[in-house]
């Protein structure tokens, strides 16, 4: 239950440089679909933490996912990680990974700050790399 309150508290504490880049559309393009269900909502939160983690693993010179914390934080929000790894949600999250980009270094600043070890959304996700 723990888990599950501190993701929802992430839910909306997740403004990193991809929520930023979500605003306005490029000119002739759609939108995308606002999340409707509570399960859609979750889903869709658990693909920016997918694209979280995926963006750390890659670019974070400093710092290192922890796949068991993440596993187990998207088993909590009550998402099946089969789900996020295929399909739209696998898409979106490659989204996110690639909004995190733009920024790499204020990014993985920000990811370190909301998930690390003492991080404000959920902590331990994110973890310093050994020297």
């Amino acid at each position: 239950m723990k888990h599950s309150a501190i993701a929802a508290a992430m839910l909306f504490a997740l403004p990193l440089a991809a929520m930023a880049e979500e605003g306005v559309p490029e000119a002739g393009a759609t939108a995308p679909k606002a999340p409707q269900t509570a399960q859609e909502r979750k889903e869709a939160n658990a693909a920016k933490l997918a694209g979280l983690v995926r963006f750390v693993g890659e670019s974070c010179k400093e710092a290192r996912p922890d796949y068991e914390r993440f596993k187990s934080v998207v088993a909590a929000m009550g998402v099946d990680l089969d789900a996020i790894s295929k399909g739209e949600l696998l898409m979106r999250s490659m989204g996110y990974t690639e909004a995190y980009r733009k920024n790499v270094d204020e990014s993985c600043r920000k990811a370190q700050e909301m998930f690390g070890e003492k991080g404000t959304a959920i902590p331990g996700l994110v973890l310093r790399k050994a020297s």
